[in-house]
């Protein structure tokens, strides 16, 4: 198991008793992971520092202005590639097969593609296989980290990682375009309606049919998985 994307994995998650509990030993894998140059161990000390120091009811009020009140902060990917087009739900029942193809079935209430789900799936996957889906992803990430950083919040760091642990820099028109889309802060509850009206982002020719960041998403995630005990999230399939 990569115990870094499980590690940034429980980092997205819904703050609880037991995150604030395992921040030590989140710290120490991180600080022990080559990938993460000294910056952005750094950042990622002081998210730590502060859910350990911070009142539970906080983070919890935190996390939900942050992620799921802002669609342009959503923790589910193809949010910010399908919006609410039909080809997202044809994208969420491919990546339940490709789970299911890994004999793995995620046991959470969440979509399928909400990056915590997505990264305890890649903490199983060949290191290969899994920096190349990062990769895929890295415009989303690079904009969530972004926008994350454009609110002050500790919690840029994680994107930040994940952008480095992909290894490669996000496409700059891909990212320019996730940039540009409405971004209005989780306490303006009126140009928070008008974003979730708004057409989902679509790119290139015919995207709106199919979008060929999210066909790369699922493309670099088939294949069979390797033996072993899946992550918290999932169980194993029949």
């Amino acid at each position: 198991m990569d115990r870094t994307l499980k590690a940034l994995s429980i980092l997205l998650s819904y703050p609880d008793a037991e995150l604030k509990d395992a921040t030590g030993a989140i710290g120490a894998v991180l600080r022990s992971d080559r990938r993460l140059d000294r910056a952005t161990v750094s950042e990622l000390s002081e998210l730590l520092e502060d859910l350990g120091r911070t009142d539970i009811w906080s983070l919890r009020e935190r996390f939900v202005d942050l992620f799921d009140r802002s669609r342009s902060c959503s923790l589910n990917l193809f949010e910010h590639v399908h919006g609410e087009d039909r080809g997202r739900g044809m994208a969420m029942i491919n990546l339940l097969e490709t789970y299911g193809r890994a004999g793995l079935e995620p046991s959470t209430s969440e979509l399928p593609d909400h990056l915590p789900t997505v990264l305890e799936f890649l903490s199983l996957r060949p290191a290969a296989e899994a920096r190349e889906l990062l990769a895929d992803a890295s415009h989303i990430l690079a904009a969530l980290k972004e926008r994350l950083s454009g609110r002050n919040s500790p919690y840029a760091a994680v994107f930040g990682a994940l952008v480095r642990i992909a290894g490669t820099a996000p496409d700059p028109e891909a990212l320019a375009v996730l940039l540009d889309a409405p971004d209005p802060p989780g306490d303006d509850l009126e140009a928070l309606d008008a974003a979730w009206t708004e057409t989902e982002v679509a790119f290139g020719p015919g995207a709106g049919a199919e979008c060929p960041q999210a066909r790369d998403l699922l493309a670099r995630m088939g294949g069979p998985e390797t033996a072993g005990e899946g992550p918290q999230g999932f169980s194993q399939g029949r």
